[in-house]
């Protein structure tokens, strides 16, 4: 309880724009991760995920956890690789856990991967999540603040207010009919 009541009072350092942005920055990262990874290894472009868009959102969501909670690591590299792969983990479990209990539907499964618990999440998953994290925490984000801080605040504004609109519809349309087929879900 005490953790929560000293996050309770704890304000977030940057302002709403700041969070926004960097959440669709890292979904469409992923998304450009996992299109690339899907493109090597199966010769084809699949655009990846739940969403019909070009983003993914677990990934804006590890990523923006990654940077609240680790942002004073910056300088224990080490420290934040190991903690973003166990958050990561976690987190991608869960997400995983939850879509197929919402849509009776797996968009991945490792169950053919060493060290795999459920097919859910993997030991290779973990490291490349707790690389990923350090890179992010460690190198990502001071690029990412002075880029933020050069784009003024009108157009900032702006830009979250178009991407979380067609973000909400993307939603919306993606309840009722989520993205699934050959190379984005696995049932």
């Amino acid at each position: 309880m005490g953790y929560f009541n000293c996050m309770k009072n704890k304000k977030l350092s940057h302002e709403f724009d700041y969070y926004v942005l960097l959440f669709f920055s890292l979904a469409f990262i992923g998304w450009l991760w996992e299109v690339a990874l899907y493109f090597f290894t199966e010769h084809a472009l699949i655009n990846r995920g739940v969403y019909r868009g070009p983003y993914l959102p677990v990934y804006g969501v590890g990523g923006l956890l990654l940077c609240i909670l680790f942002h004073s690591l910056r300088s224990k590299p080490l420290l934040v690789f190991g903690a973003s792969a166990l958050l990561c983990s976690v987190l991608e479990y869960l997400t995983s856990y939850f879509l197929e209990r919402r849509w009776g539907i797996r968009w991945w499964d490792y169950s053919n991967h060493l060290f795999n618990i459920s097919g859910r999440i993997c030991l290779t998953g973990a490291l490349i999540f707790g690389a990923g994290g350090a890179a992010l925490v460690c190198v990502f984000l001071p690029l990412y603040e002075k880029i933020y801080l050069k784009v003024h605040k009108k157009w900032r504004i702006g830009i979250c207010i178009v991407l979380l609109a067609l973000f909400v519809a993307d939603g919306c349309y993606c309840a009722m009919r989520p993205n699934v087929g050959y190379g984005i879900s696995s049932s």
